[in-house]
């Protein structure tokens, strides 16, 4: 019974100060991350998602009420404080705690982003004095890339997937990244040679991806015809074999011979009793 009034009290809290609500802070993570909120409930309290109730406090015991964040939600007894573990872009939203020690709330604005894609690095033009490279991400939502020097920005963009940067030739030497980051600070790094892209041996750019897949499908064809072509000769062997057999079966048959006996006959002219030769003959099948 005592639960259940205490539900009631917070859903009364809740509605009666939405309007007035106040985002203390904004607070941001990658999918897959964890995150503290900064104000504890250390004797009793609530935790809201929005309006909804999804984990209180009484008596210095927890109870996760909400069944997404079961076994993703904790609390500490010794900080009182709440965590967040395994968090997904959907776990996006605003936090309420909501402590009775103090007689008071906080708000945050919690967001998650997904995890920064991993860049990429292409030459677009070779000159005698300078190199352009291209970093790049296929997906860019959200994406921020960079081109670093040593420990210096030299450029970025937030607008497109890709980011052009031109090394002039006494510069091959340094030291370059590209870096995709999303708002939540998770970086990718690809660092970059730029002597080695931009060398004068390598007069042609790198294969783009759509040369790479035509490169997988055609060698993908080679071998399906090879296949094809060994299934061929190996019908043809068997058949062959099969001809071989059948010939030396009719040949067998064929050198089966027969052999007729014909009665002696006496020969009864005159009263001779004259005997006839038995005449053999060898009949063969045609």
């Amino acid at each position: 019974m005592e639960i259940q009034e205490m539900k009631t009290v917070i859903f009364f809290i809740v509605m009666t100060s939405a309007a007035t609500e106040d985002v203390k802070k904004n607070l941001t993570c990658t999918d897959g991350g964890s995150i503290t909120l900064p104000d504890p409930v250390v004797e009793s309290g609530f935790l809201l998602h929005g309006v909804l109730n999804i984990a209180m406090v009484n008596k210095r015991e927890s109870q996760i009420l909400e069944e997404r964040f079961r076994y993703r939600l904790h609390w500490d007894s010794n900080t009182g404080l709440f965590t967040f573990t395994r968090l997904q872009t959907g776990d996006s939203g605003i936090y309420t705690i909501d402590s009775k020690r103090r007689g008071d709330s906080t708000s945050y604005r919690l967001t998650v982003y997904e995890a920064a894609p991993r860049p990429g690095v292409n030459r677009s033009r070779v000159s005698a004095d300078s190199c352009t490279l291209v970093c790049f991400v296929e997906k860019a939502h959200e994406t921020t890339l960079y081109w670093i020097k040593g420990e210096e920005i030299l450029n970025q963009t937030s607008t497109g997937p890709s980011l052009p940067l031109t090394v002039d030739k006494q510069d091959f030497s340094s030291s370059y990244r590209c870096v995709a980051a999303n708002p939540a600070a998770d970086e990718k790094t690809l660092p970059v040679n730029a002597k080695t892209f931009c060398s004068e041996e390598n007069n042609t750019d790198k294969p783009s991806e759509n040369n790479r897949q035509f490169g997988t499908l055609l060698i993908a064809i080679v071998v399906i015809l090879i296949v094809i072509a060994i299934i061929i000769i190996i019908g043809i062997y068997f058949e062959r074999q099969k001809r071989k057999r059948d010939r030396r079966s009719q040949d067998s048959v064929a050198g089966k011979r027969e052999v007729v006996y014909t009665d002696s006959i006496a020969d009864e002219r005159n009263g001779q009793g004259r005997k006839l030769t038995t005449v053999y003959d060898k009949l063969e099948v045609h």
